[in-house]
């Protein structure tokens, strides 16, 4: 096996974030995209996989078991072998109802398998979360994450791309050939678990072996010792300076995005004469796949560049108003309603999504190294956990309220919703403003 100090981090950082954010970005919003082309209204889309983020959101009541029992490593090799099983069964037990079966009402039967594989491919992605996030702080020095924090928000935003683009452009193309909606599906999703296996296989050599990667309190410990540590990881974490302020900032700093992925790809699928722009779903995989991963790269590159020479506390600002401009991109969209079919119109949607992703790229940075800063102390991989639930409540409540809050409160319309959106904004800008003034300004920056 590697040692740390012999194995360079660019040979698996990129890879263990692109591989923590594939089942993530297909459970929660690629997921949409395929309950919408079966057939089902926003609404329920929406709702239902807001339900699938639940794992995410509760992961902090078994994530002290990742930091008391076993390794970082152990685990995260573990859970990315069962995501990949997960996926596969996900593939072969997907129904297949005719739409009109779908439309008016699923029975249950016909989804049950392929959501008990949903569910528990969920919980294992949300464990390697815990896993590969703690994994990631005890591998690296301060300096190495400060480093590396843009190189891997950009890594698990390609994953994002490669999901919500090239999944969906996959699935696309196999319905362009004359595939059903439900097989093209299957054949999709059997493609990502094959992939994630590959990748799955690279980590077992390529992760290194850190000598801190170790469990809390030893290898050896009772029951009574594995429940006082559990009991432990959540004391010290709501015991700590400002720790409702730093929950609000968790809860908050997202709300504009946790509504936005979840219409954006609808409203691009969606006609033009209900608001939308038309395009094919092998379209919004090209323009997803391609150019947005020029933004995003250049986003999260900059991003961390910025943090490690100034530090969290000078960026935070600039970055959270940054988050608005993915909003701003989506009102110029639904009021201009761009004709992809002709070179302006293609031009005018990659520039618009070029835009947001690097809005994403660029404003994730400071969101995920507060959480950091935040988690640090003798059980970061459980507070970081914790952390990152409080991040996925945020991101769930509001991403199941977006089908009615757009249907029903603001009349349908895909351009009173981006509007809403941005007005959404507010609540980010004011969180960073507080939490700033209680950042040390040293966070992040180089050593001088």
């Amino acid at each position: 096996m590697n040692a740390t100090k012999k194995v360079n981090p660019w040979s698996w950082i990129p890879t263990l974030y692109f591989a923590q954010g594939i089942p993530f970005i297909f459970i929660n919003m690629v997921s949409m995209v395929l309950f919408t082309q079966l057939g089902m209204s926003e609404t329920d889309a929406a709702l239902y996989t807001g339900y699938l983020y639940l794992p995410w959101v509760i992961k902090p009541f078994w994530g002290p078991i990742v930091d008391i029992i076993r390794t970082k490593r152990w685990w995260t090799i573990t859970m990315q072998i069962c995501i990949a099983i997960g996926l596969g069964g996900i593939a072969f037990t997907l129904p297949m109802p005719g739409a009109e079966q779908i439309q008016q009402g699923v029975p249950v039967n016909a989804f049950a398998i392929a959501l008990c594989f949903y569910v528990i491919t969920a919980f294992c992605s949300a464990t390697h979360d815990i896993a590969s996030d703690g994994f990631y702080m005890i591998a690296l020095d301060t300096n190495q994450q400060s480093m590396f924090v843009g190189i891997r928000s950009t890594f698990y935003r390609c994953a994002s791309v490669f999901g919500q683009g090239g999944l969906v452009m996959i699935a696309g193309a196999l319905q362009s050939s004359g595939m059903e909606v439900a097989p093209a599906w299957k054949w999709t999703v059997a493609i990502c678990a094959i992939f994630f296996g590959v990748v799955s296989l690279y980590h077992i050599f390529a992760l290194p072996v850190p000598a801190a990667d170790k469990a809390v309190g030893g290898e050896t410990k009772t029951v009574g010792g594995i429940l006082k540590e559990f009991a432990g990881s959540f004391v010290t974490f709501f015991k700590k300076k400002h720790v409702f302020l730093a929950i609000l900032f968790m809860l908050l700093y997202r709300l504009p995005e946790a509504q936005v992925v979840k219409l954006c790809q609808p409203f691009l699928l969606a006609s033009r004469e209900s608001g939308g722009l038309g395009m094919t779903a092998t379209e919004v995989g090209f323009a997803y796949g391609t150019l947005a991963i020029i933004g995003l790269t250049i986003g999260g590159i900059i991003g961390g560049i910025c943090a490690a020479n100034g530090g969290l506390r000078k960026w935070i600002l600039p970055m959270a108003l940054a988050t608005s401009l993915n909003c701003v991109a989506y009102i110029f969209l639904s009021n201009v309603q761009p004709d992809y079919a002709t070179l302006v119109g293609k031009i005018q949607v990659c520039a618009a999504i070029v835009l947001e992703q690097f809005a994403y790229g660029f404003g994730f940075t400071a969101f995920m190294l507060f959480m950091m800063y935040f988690a640090d102390g003798p059980f970061k991989t459980s507070h970081y956990a914790i952390c990152t639930a409080f991040m996925a409540l945020g991101m769930m409540l509001p991403g199941m309220a977006a089908g009615y809050i757009k249907q029903q409160i603001l009349g349908d319309s895909y351009v009173n919703f981006f509007f809403w959106v941005l007005a959404c904004n507010v609540a980010t800008w004011l969180v960073a403003i507080l939490v700033r003034r209680h950042i040390d300004p040293s966070y992040g920056a180089k050593n001088k």
